[in-house]
């Protein structure tokens, strides 16, 4: 936020106090900091439920999948495949548990983490019921739909064939 929107929403003295100052640390001090900030967050890992870290994992991957379906670019290793393969993992389940878990056989599973195959829509149903809803069916679809946008943009073969049954084009330039 800038400057001038900040003097406006909140007065100078608030300002001042609120603002960190970056402290410049010898090296013993900061190997020291450096060890109180691991052993604090190692303890606050210790707490945490099977559940919790389940939980963390699945939203950690869900807006992972988000991200990526938002940015413009089209990376050929983030696939649907990558990503369901990611939340197997973050499960811990073999591809079998999981094939019988979601009711597809476990050769269909295989087709489509290794982008032999896209998933139906009953397969995507089936993930976001799997998963209780924490990655909605929606998020999974649109990771099929960067993949069809991005075959559409680069397959020049499929142009050429379909040009053929094209007839009378405009006569304009855009």
């Amino acid at each position: 936020m800038k400057t001038t929107k900040l003097l406006k929403k909140y007065a100078s003295k608030d300002l001042a106090e609120s603002f960190v100052f970056r402290t410049k640390l010898n090296a013993q001090d900061k190997k020291k900091s450096d060890r109180q900030l691991h052993k604090m967050r190692k303890s606050i890992q210790e707490k945490l439920t099977p559940k919790q870290i389940l939980l963390s994992r699945l939203m950690q991957l869900k807006y992972q999948i988000e991200d990526y379906s938002k940015n413009t670019t089209y990376n050929n290793a983030f696939s649907f495949g990558y990503f369901l393969r990611a939340y197997l993992k973050s499960l811990n389940k073999k591809n079998k548990d999981f094939a019988n878990d979601i009711d597809i056989d476990e050769t269909e599973l295989s087709q489509i983490l290794n982008q032999h195959r896209n998933p139906s829509e009953k397969v995507i149903i089936r993930l976001e019921l799997h998963s209780n809803k924490a990655i909605p069916a929606i998020t999974w679809y649109r990771l099929l739909e960067k993949e069809k946008e991005h075959e559409i943009l680069t397959d020049t073969t499929l142009r050429r064939s379909e040009s053929r049954h094209v007839r009378n084009r405009l006569q304009l330039s855009i």
